[in-house]
């Protein structure tokens, strides 16, 4: 299940050490956190355990994960486990991609006040689309959808956006037929975009008069609130992206989507091309040059700098619920929509949560064992040994087999 070319780890350990001494200073906790996390991770720093062929008696050492949800390598069970959990919520209906951005002037400010911005970006999209859809002269219903930050584009640069996913209608107000969009249309983006703009520039400039937004370095003049107006003028008066692309073909685009989208880090380490005097080679997808492939060569620590750009602030929540998928109700509203549309009740009861081997897991997800013997293919692996972390100062042993 590992691959033989460069990883992003890889990187990290071979110039994170020179680059930290460089910036440690303005390194923040959860960068500083996310860089040990992916060294370390399936090394014997973490430590792991021998498994051995009840059948033909070959051994491997399998190496304990670093389970960030930064690492390019540890995201895979999550996904899959999300998806899962999603696929009991799908509607018999049409489902919208609606992609929300922002202007270049407000990247500039989420780049130094990460949390507050990003929550701003969700809560604007959200009622923005929720409001949209409950007017009568558009939809005139409860809709329900997921949001998803990215942070990021193709050469790693700083672009934060929203991905949601809609179901194409919603519940009338009285919850008593469901109103579906027309087919292939689910909302004007031009209206959405301006009530988007208008709320999200409301909820930055709450944010400032409450001493929520701190300036340094270039926007330090953006302290004076004449100078911060002034700065966001020209984002008042261009239009701002909002892009709702082409319906799903179906339930299984929607799952095939969600999977490429929910649980992505900045890049994955299949882009990687490769790492050589201080230089990182990496595929990107030039969306201005009719989506072309291209490669992109980087010195080893801008490539650093621009992948811990995207780590979120601790315990930020990149996936949020809205509308009749929000948390509260969601057991009830979803139910109420499938029987509005016709669908045969979930009659699956709720388990509780138990602590399971990520072994079952991962083949009762994906049919695929990781008990069997890769060798003779007829064995079971069976744990002989515990191995403990590694406490030392040197690059950990990594794993190779």
């Amino acid at each position: 299940m590992g691959r033989s070319g460069p990883e992003v780890a890889d990187i990290f350990r071979r110039y994170g050490a020179d680059w930290r001494e460089q910036h440690w200073a303005s390194l923040s906790t959860e960068r500083r956190a996310a860089m040990t996390a992916i060294e370390r991770c399936r090394t014997s720093a973490l430590g792991g355990h021998v498994e051995q062929c009840d059948r033909c008696g070959e051994r491997r050492i399998a190496y304990n994960s670093c389970r960030s949800r930064s690492c390019p390598k540890c995201q895979w069970l999550a996904r899959a486990e999300w998806i899962e959990a999603r696929r009991e919520e799908l509607l018999d209906t049409q489902y919208f991609h609606v992609v929300f951005t922002v202007p270049n002037e407000i990247a500039a400010i989420a780049f130094q006040n990460a949390s507050t911005v990003y929550k701003i970006l969700f809560h604007a999209a959200a009622e923005t689309l929720r409001t949209i859809a409950a007017d009568r002269r558009h939809l005139g219903a409860e809709i329900g959808f997921f949001a998803v930050l990215h942070t990021w584009g193709q050469n790693l640069s700083y672009h934060p956006h929203l991905h949601c996913v809609v179901p194409g209608g919603g519940l009338s107000p009285d919850g008593s037929r469901w109103i579906a969009c027309r087919p292939g249309f689910f909302l004007p983006v031009a209206v959405l975009s301006r009530l988007f703009r208008r709320l999200f520039l409301e909820g930055l400039q709450r944010a400032f008069d409450a001493g929520e937004l701190r300036f340094f370095s270039s926007l330090e003049r953006l302290r004076d609130p004449i100078a911060f107006r002034r700065y966001l003028d020209p984002a008042r008066q261009v239009n701002w992206v909002v892009y709702a692309k082409p319906p799903f073909a179906g339930a299984e685009q929607v799952l095939e989507y969600v999977g490429r989208y929910t649980h992505r880090v900045a890049i994955a380490n299949n882009r990687i091309v490769d790492i050589e005097d201080g230089k990182v080679r990496f595929r990107w997808k030039d969306y201005r040059n009719e989506n072309r492939q291209k490669v992109m060569t980087l010195e080893a620590g801008e490539f650093i700098r621009r992948f811990l750009v995207h780590v979120l602030p601790e315990g930020f929540q990149r996936i949020r619920y809205y509308g009749f998928m929000g948390n509260r109700y969601r057991k009830q509203k979803l139910a109420r929509c499938r029987e509005l549309l016709g669908m045969q009740q979930s009659d699956t009861a709720v388990k509780p949560k138990e602590e399971r081997d990520y072994r079952d897991k991962v083949e009762e997800l994906t049919g695929v064992s990781l008990r069997e013997c890769p060798f003779c293919r007829q064995g079971q692996m069976v744990c002989i040994e515990v191995l403990a972390p590694v406490a030392s100062q040197d690059p950990p042993f990594l794993d190779t087999s």
